[in-house]
């Protein structure tokens, strides 16, 4: 096994896999710029790695990946425009790398973390777990491709409740959506996902790229524009006053009192 570890992610190769764990638990494992790079520059280098057959995601403690970490970027502000466009590397690269990924949903999954979960081409969920796109509380609106990736795997009635409403979905309804894979007891999650690895990491490597990209092209073929979409209004959402006050009751753990 070679193992890397850096303050917000650990890689481990081992028998073809490579598992990349988020490893912020004191933050619910919501992601700063720094984390979106790393986990994305990780991905996009085992794409040209032989000795890498499939790829799992997951968090590390008892969430999976909670959005964005809105108090690292009070405490050092970023250009709106750099921070979509590097979540949007992030998800393009996991759609878009030539082996299997695996999402390990083992704990809550919200705002970006719902599109790390849905950009992977297998989803499997504890039942712990929910998923959550909370933009709309904060005076936001989807993204990470979440504008398209959710309604391409549920439809757009179940997608427009969950972001026009911002109400969470638990995993026992994620999965009844077809929003997941399958959703496992929290006991049983990391031995399925290591079985279901294992199977894809021994299959046929080139196969499983043409056909993970035909399955792409069939379902996620627009996600380029829903990206650009979603950076558009995201940025400008993101100097909003509806923002301002959402991300500060966000918090201050108080309702938001939008104008």
């Amino acid at each position: 096994m070679t193992s890397t570890t850096t303050e917000s992610l650990r890689s481990e190769l081992a028998d073809g896999i490579l598992r990349l764990t988020i490893t912020r638990p004191r933050r619910m494992n919501a992601i700063d710029l720094t984390t979106m790079k790393t986990l994305s520059d990780a991905v996009k280098a085992a794409g040209d790695d032989e000795r890498v057959r499939t790829i799992v995601v997951t968090g590390e403690g008892s969430a999976f990946c909670t959005g964005a970490d809105l108090a690292a970027g009070a405490a050092d502000p970023q250009d709106p425009g750099v921070v979509m466009d590097t979540a949007n590397e992030l998800v393009r690269t996991i759609a878009s790398v030539p082996v299997p990924v695996i999402a390990a949903v083992n704990g809550p999954a919200a705002g970006v973390g719902v599109s790390i979960a849905l950009a992977a081409d297998l989803t499997y969920a504890a039942e712990s777990a929910y998923f959550l796109l909370a933009f709309v509380n904060i005076g936001l609106m989807p993204d990470g491709g979440a504008s398209l990736l959710v309604p391409a795997a549920i439809g757009r009635a179940r997608a427009a409740e969950m972001a026009l409403l911002g109400e969470r979905v638990s995993a026992q309804d994620a999965d009844r959506f077809g929003l997941v894979a399958r959703t496992l007891p929290d006991a049983e999650l990391a031995a399925h996902v290591d079985a279901v690895a294992s199977r894809t990491a021994s299959g046929p490597r080139r196969a499983l790229e043409l056909t993970k990209r035909a399955l792409n092209a069939s379902t996620l073929g627009e996600l380029d524009a829903a990206l650009a979409r979603e950076k558009d209004g995201q940025v400008e959402l993101l100097g909003s006053a509806d923002f301002a006050e959402g991300a500060m009751a966000m918090l201050d753990k108080r309702p938001a009192r939008f104008g």
